[in-house]
């Protein structure tokens, strides 16, 4: 760094540049030794360049970084002018300070020297920054001072910290956009302090206490009423970018006690043993829903509004997944801004892969499957429009030619966005398969004839990705789990336990109109729900009942433990479901499950 030395003392460090003109580069006396610094060069597009350096000169008490936004056809000497003017700019206040002091000081005192080498060689003023961006030891040297271009270094674009912190919960960036690296790459600091005198991310103080690394970090009590910083120093294997700072805008704030998830987590403290493994299914309630007027004050008026915001709720749902330890876990009703900003990057810090599947339409919400990388790998993934499948899919032939004898059923259906995912897992270590099915029915209540058709579609798709891993000599297995909006007793029920479902099933008629005839259903694999039929999985004000299951293969598994679910009690202490210590209007289902 320039530290303590005047302009005047260093502008003829490089006067011999002056005589070069026509040559890309000419030959000059070796650079003064001194700590090289970095420009951080950065190619926005086939047009444009990022330079960004950081100068200093305690002389002039100039402490600051300098960011240029430059056409590559620029030239070398276009690039020094706009450096030279920024910086003149900057001095200005120094200027007018001394030349008030002495008017007919020498301005020569004021003037920049700033070159563009490679190696010990000043390339030529015509030269196009285009070209030098592909030249190897090219340095910008401003007053004697090198800095060496850094080309499109990791970067952090964007970092935020979420606006609700609370005790007991993980944290982690709200927002974080990184360029030439991978989140994961990066390195993270956190600090905690309550004394914020500067909101700005890079102001130092002694006061900020660094209390743990890592892409989350889980608060504690003792961190009420501090403000959080987090630093990200971005990095690959080779390089290291500039680090970059968030504070949260709230001090870390109380939560709601001892919610009835982290009771179950008693049962819950260890992962299953690698000859098994444990399932969740759980409707996360989705912000499109949660976050509406009709929700305040119609379907929930009995949860706080506060409870209802997704920056509260998440923070719930996410120490309540983690703290289940499970190795499989299909969602429904995620937000896809959820699954991108918060469940993927989560889970992945923990060693968890993702799969998220939209629904169909401009609905914003779909489908999650998350599992533990360190027991199984990923084989396949699909997702599919359930009546897109049911209106072109050979498999399904049989339901459409039933749908299509009625207008208004054909209409209906057609006009779903339900879909399904599907996925084949491999364990790690015994190569036996898995295809996992995750949906999410239709919900009105005079629609258990539509719930049976798309349940019927999704079955069949599952069970030919089945048939492919069979044929493959694949030792495979269904497990299929979801909110199917079906209670025990109903045709989907039926189907998946049963096996069979008659014509004359009262399910067809389940809206005269759109009565579903002479159609009978076969499932030929034998399956059995994992956690029984509890009173309820889905519990509001205006109706109780158990709407979730997870559908297992009878003959490859056996259920080594269920998860206690809640009792009615913990349930309605806050009238109903969401509440402040239930985020959803769902209870999460939990099996440990082991191969026959």
């Amino acid at each position: 760094m320039l530290l303590g030395r005047s302009y005047f003392a260093l502008r003829t460090v490089y006067r011999r540049a002056s005589s070069v003109a026509n040559s890309v580069s000419h030959k000059v006396k070796k650079c003064p030794t001194k700590t090289v610094m970095k420009a951080y060069i950065r190619t926005k597009n086939e047009e444009r360049v990022d330079i960004q350096f950081q100068y200093v000169d305690s002389n002039l008490g100039l402490d600051r970084w300098f960011n240029f936004n430059r056409s590559l056809d620029d030239s070398v000497q276009q690039i020094k002018e706009r450096i030279i003017a920024n910086i003149d700019k900057a001095c200005l206040k120094y200027k007018k300070r001394k030349l008030k002091k002495n008017p007919t000081g020498d301005m020569d005192e004021f003037k920049l020297d700033v070159e563009v080498m490679q190696n010990s060689e000043i390339i030529a003023p015509e030269v196009p920054c285009r070209k030098i961006l592909t030249m190897p030891n090219v340095f910008i040297v401003v007053n004697g001072q090198s800095y060496h271009l850094d080309i499109n270094p990791p970067t952090v674009k964007t970092l935020k910290l979420p606006n609700s912190i609370m005790a007991g919960y993980p944290v982690y960036p709200s927002k974080l956009e990184v360029e030439y690296c991978t989140v994961f790459d990066c390195e993270f600091l956190w600090f905690k302090t309550n004394e914020l005198v500067d909101m700005a991310p890079e102001a130092h103080s002694e006061t900020w206490i660094q209390v743990g690394t890592g892409f989350s970090y889980t608060t504690s009590n003792c961190d009420i009423g501090n403000w959080l910083k987090v630093k990200c120093i971005p990095k690959t294997s080779s390089k290291i970018g500039l680090p970059e700072c968030a504070i949260a805008s709230q001090v870390v704030e109380a939560g709601p006690g001892i919610c009835p998830f982290e009771i179950r987590h008693n049962f819950t403290n260890k992962f299953v043993e690698n000859d098994g493994f444990r399932v969740v299914t759980y409707n996360i309630l989705a912000d499109l829903y949660a976050d509406s007027d009709y929700t305040r004050t119609v379907l929930h008026p009995y949860c706080p509004p506060y409870a209802l915001a997704i920056d509260y709720r998440k923070q719930l749902i996410l120490k309540e997944l983690l703290g289940y330890k499970a190795d499989i876990i299909c969602l429904q009703e995620v937000d896809s801004k959820v699954f991108d900003a918060d469940l993927k990057p989560i889970f992945s810090s923990y060693g968890f892969e993702s799969e998220f599947s939209k629904k169909g339409g401009q609905v914003s919400e779909g489908m999650a499957c998350i599992f533990n990388a360190s027991k199984f790998q990923l084989v396949q993934s699909s997702s599919h429009i359930v009546a897109e499948e049911l209106s072109s899919n050979p498999l399904v032939a049989d339901l459409w030619v039933a749908v299509q004898k009625n207008e208004n059923l054909s209409k209906r259906i057609l006009e779903r966005t339900t879909s399904c995912q599907l996925l084949v897992l491999e364990s790690v270590f015994n190569a036996k398969r898995i295809v996992v099915a995750n949906t999410h029915l239709y919900f009105h209540p005079d629609a258990d004839h539509i719930r049976l058709l798309q349940s019927c579609v999704t079955l069949r798709l599952a069970q030919e990705m089945r048939n492919r891993q069979l044929d493959l000599g694949k030792e495979v297995s269904l497990l299929f789990c979801g909110d199917f909006n079906s209670c025990p007793g109903s045709g989907v029920f039926e189907m998946m336990t049963l096996q069979n479902i008659d014509c004359d099933n009262e399910a067809w008629s389940s809206k005269p109109d759109e009565a579903v005839i002479d159609l009978s259903l076969h499932n030929p694999i034998a399956m059995e729900t994992a956690c029984g039929t509890p009173p309820f999985t889905n519990y509001t004000s205006g109706f109780s009942g158990c709407l979730d299951y997870i559908f297992f293969e009878k003959s490859k598994f056996i259920v080594e433990q269920v998860i206690p679910l809640p009792s009615v009690e913990e349930v309605t202490q806050h009238c109903a479901l969401p509440s402040i210590v239930f985020p959803s209007d769902h209870i999460a289902l939990i099996a440990d499950l082991k191969w026959v």
